[in-house]
């Protein structure tokens, strides 16, 4: 009995959780990214909407899943990236896919010859 009162009484914030994690999911995202043209020294700031894919040189980037940690938890910011290198005279050649922290970068470093790519931030889109 009593663990069905608990329960009764548990629905409302039950619901409100839901309520917030339904909204957090619901907020576009932007990976905010660094880009290194290796060959010219360049440093370039990136946004990349989820899901949709952004040019930096010959390569392709699109964010799958940008993540921030709340303020009160120890700062992380991490990304799924799906990097294509389009390179021409060839097809699309899968460059990097994985995850991305931006408090390790070489954790889960991109190899490539011309340019390297970090995670600096997740933000919320502009409306």
């Amino acid at each position: 009995m009593r663990s069905i009162l608990f329960g009764a009484a548990c629905a409302p914030l039950l619901l409100l959780a839901a309520a917030a994690t339904t909204a957090q999911v619901a907020e576009p995202k932007v990976a905010v990214l660094q880009g290194l043209d290796k060959v010219t020294a360049r440093i370039s700031t990136l946004r990349a909407p989820i899901d949709q894919g952004i040019r930096f040189g010959t390569l392709l980037i699109t964010a799958r899943s940008c993540n921030k940690r709340p303020p009160e938890e120890p700062p992380e910011t991490s990304a799924f990236l799906e990097i294509y290198d389009l390179r021409q005279g060839a097809g699309p050649v899968l460059a990097y896919s994985g995850w991305m922290f931006a408090s390790s970068p070489a954790l889960a470093a991109m190899e490539h010859a011309v340019y390297d790519i970090s995670v600096i931030d997740c933000v919320a889109a502009p409306r």
